[in-house]
């Protein structure tokens, strides 16, 4: 038992730390002619990254950017409350409060996501003619996926 806490504890402080990279980072789209990026706050080109976005004053960005940031406040929130349960509940109850917090986490993940995807993933905002995905956007998708797992699995877990 206390093998598998581990872990789950250390995968969550992995998509803890994911998220943040994906989300400070800013290599969302990347184009296949030129060394640039876009990501959700500034436009790289050539390792400078001064530029702004051309499309920054969307409200699908700013939603996009909103819903990463909280996926990130909620993913630390069920860390915290996910330790905090373990030294203080009884035994034999279920991380209830820590796997909601963590699935609300995997939900503002997956509409940020989402909307990121539907509106820039395919590169005709960016101006890129030929482009692919960064490794920011493929992190989130593995923090969407590790984050549901880590959700399920504290709603499912007692405490022995």
């Amino acid at each position: 038992m206390l093998v598998l806490l581990a872990g789950i504890f250390v995968v969550h402080i992995a998509t803890v730390i994911m998220l943040f990279v994906s989300t400070i980072a800013n290599v969302w789209v990347v184009s296949d002619t030129t060394k640039a990026s876009v990501g959700l706050w500034k436009n790289c080109t050539e390792g400078n990254c001064e530029g702004a976005l051309a499309y920054a004053h969307e409200d699908a960005l700013k939603a996009v950017q909103a819903f990463m940031i909280l996926s990130i406040i909620f993913s630390v929130i069920s860390l915290v409350v996910f330790v905090f349960q373990l030294f203080t509940m009884e035994k034999g109850n279920r991380f209830f409060l820590s796997g909601a917090t963590m699935l609300v986490c995997w939900l503002c993940i997956m509409v940020g996501v989402s909307i990121y995807t539907h509106h820039y993933a395919g590169g005709q905002q960016t101006s890129f003619y030929q482009s692919h995905h960064g490794y920011c956007f493929i992190l989130t998708w593995i923090c969407f996926c590790f984050s549901f797992i880590i959700g399920i699995l504290y709603l499912v877990l007692r405490k022995k």
